[in-house]
């Protein structure tokens, strides 16, 4: 060993190095790309892609909390879940939520975005002013509009000090679940408006100067140029939008928990209450599943039907 050793430093000493394991710059600079992206990537998987893949394991099974035992049943879960009159009353509801919200939103948004960027004073305070509640607690802001919509809220007393009807408002089977949608896009026009300003400003004004040339009034620049042009950001707004009504949860269940007699409970709000009141873990499971199928189909189809291409 030691005359090993004597040889090896008597070969360093001559000159001779011992050859180095080396990487080039190129495959450094993607080794370490790829390893920033890895811990995000095991993040994701184990935070979304690894419980998915349990809840719809939990939708084959009789989940009892309570007990070892938790037998797989199939598609009974998803039986119970199709015959179950507040599930369909909840996938009515929710369809309410989304076709209210987006068109809803979508069109205050742009006609709000078309009037702030006429402004010429306070252009930033207007813009300031309507995405506030945007960034306000959706708690906050459902519980103030169930205060000012109760029946001795400050609305009633309008209408009685006009000599009108007092109405029951949230607590109507028919007022109600407009009512949560109204406040749904209130809360999030102000988000919509800046996402139409900045396509707005985006397309260049020389196509509205030719097009003036050309002898086109407002209306055809709206719809050959404005419409086209937006497309990009039109079907950003019309898939976020979707996503978020179909998983429309905070306001239901602050400003009327559902009711009355379930005519605005949505769909994430009777997975939660199958869940985590009735401890039906199979069921909510089942329901979840569904709630995924469905949003996946949607924006799947919207992307489809919404999205085309626009040349420049």
């Amino acid at each position: 060993m030691e005359e090993t050793i004597q040889r090896v430093k008597g070969t360093r000493k001559q000159g001779h190095t011992v050859p180095r394991f080396t990487i080039s710059y190129y495959y450094k600079r993607y080794l370490f790309i790829y390893g920033c992206l890895l811990l995000p990537i095991l993040f994701f998987i184990t935070v979304r892609i690894i419980p998915m893949l349990y809840a719809f394991n939990i939708s084959f099974r009789q989940w009892d909390m309570l007990s070892e035992n938790k037998p797989f049943v199939g598609l009974a879960n998803y039986q119970a879940l199709f015959e179950d009159t507040v599930f369909l009353t909840a996938l009515t509801n929710t369809a309410v939520y989304v076709v209210l919200g987006v068109i809803g939103q979508l069109s205050v948004g742009m006609a709000i975005a078309l009037l702030v960027r006429r402004v010429a004073v306070l252009r930033g305070f207007y813009r300031a002013a309507y995405f506030l509640p945007y960034i306000t607690s959706v708690v906050a802001v459902s519980w103030v509009f169930r205060w000012i919509f109760m029946k001795n809220g400050i609305v009633n007393a309008w209408l009685l000090a006009w000599g009108l009807d007092a109405q029951p408002f949230l607590y109507s089977t028919t007022q109600a679940i407009y009512l949560i949608a109204a406040v749904m896009v209130w809360q999030n026009i102000g988000f919509q408006m800046l996402i139409f300003v900045a396509g707005l400003d985006n397309i260049p004004a020389i196509y509205y100067d030719a097009a003036s040339i050309d002898g086109a009034g407002r209306f055809r620049r709206w719809i050959h140029i404005t419409i086209p042009l937006l497309n990009p950001v039109i079907v950003f707004s019309v898939v976020m939008a979707t996503i978020s009504y179909l998983q429309s949860f905070t306001q239901v269940l602050n400003m009327t928990g559902g009711g009355p007699l379930n005519s605005t409970i949505s769909i994430v709000l009777h997975i939660y209450n199958s869940a985590f009141k009735s401890f039906n873990m199979g069921y909510a499971s089942a329901g979840s599943a569904v709630l995924f199928v469905m949003i996946l189909a949607l924006v799947a189809i919207q992307l489809k039907l919404v999205e085309r291409k626009v040349e420049y």
